[in-house]
């Protein structure tokens, strides 16, 4: 396949990273190093915009690939030297990872994991590239999924989807007991029902809601302290332990210079 050069000014330093987060997926592309071992509360999509990076599952083997969709609650880490990644999470009221293994191409299953030589790392390129990538992210995305979604159908029980739902709202404190109770089931099978269909437990689940909008709030221009408080965070160094406990790496480096959509 026919891979283009990044010119000179559009080189890996060149460009500022882009963070777009919306209810239903979010997505990071930019230059990344090493991200320690870690597991997301959604499925996740890798794809090397330039060139394979090294990927581990599970602690086990060391692996290059050039995509990769990772299940919830998959331990991983990456190192891509410094080349921009892009980093697109799927929440499970949008679909689950099948709806990603499509954009994997030449696929090998990991532990649970595709990890693969080829995909859709392309259109992520193409987005990174272009001097609006942060406002054509949502368009990009709704593109990528209206392919792979047609792919990989899940049904997804409709208690759960429920409070899924009703996690996404910032807004609503939702204590697992009203979970279960707006579900119609006890508490023990509302979480373990929770935990089977989304792949992570309510409580951890909950907490990723909190991340998300938190980053959201940074990316669109919030400081880190306020971005924090208005997502349910104590301050701002609750939110950087538990960003550095869900990515791997710390929040500074991705956050602090990025393109606005």
């Amino acid at each position: 396949m026919y891979e283009r050069a990044a010119s000179p000014d559009r080189d890996a330093g060149a460009l500022l990273p882009i963070w777009y987060v919306d209810a239903r997926r979010a997505l990071f592309v930019g230059p990344l190093g090493y991200n320690a071992p870690h597991a997301h509360s959604v499925p996740v999509y890798l794809a090397g915009l330039y060139e394979p990076f090294r990927l581990r599952i599970n602690g086990g083997p060391w692996r290059h690939c050039r995509t990769a969709a990772i299940p919830a609650g998959v331990s991983y880490e990456f190192d891509v030297a410094g080349q921009p990644l892009a980093v697109f999470y799927l929440e499970p009221s949008e679909a689950g990872v099948e709806a990603l293994v499509p954009l994997v191409g030449e696929a090998d299953e990991a532990d649970g994991a595709r990890c693969g030589q080829g995909g859709a790392f392309s259109l992520f390129r193409d987005l990174y590239e272009s001097p609006d990538g942060g406002g054509d992210a949502g368009a990009a995305l709704d593109s990528v999924l209206a392919y792979s979604k047609a792919c990989g159908r899940r049904a997804f029980d409709a208690r759960i989807a429920v409070a899924v739902a009703l996690l996404s709202d910032p807004d609503r404190a939702l204590p697992v007991g009203e979970a279960a109770r707006l579900a119609g089931l006890s508490p023990s099978r509302f979480q373990h029902l929770f935990a089977r269909e989304v792949g992570v437990p309510f409580r951890r689940f909950r907490s990723w809601q909190r991340l998300r909008h938190a980053i959201s709030g940074i990316a669109s221009g919030a400081s880190f302290t306020a971005a924090a408080h208005d997502a349910g965070f104590f301050d701002q160094a609750h939110f950087a332990r538990t960003f550095r406990q869900t990515f791997g790496a710390p929040a500074s480096p991705s956050l602090r210079r990025v393109r606005r959509g």
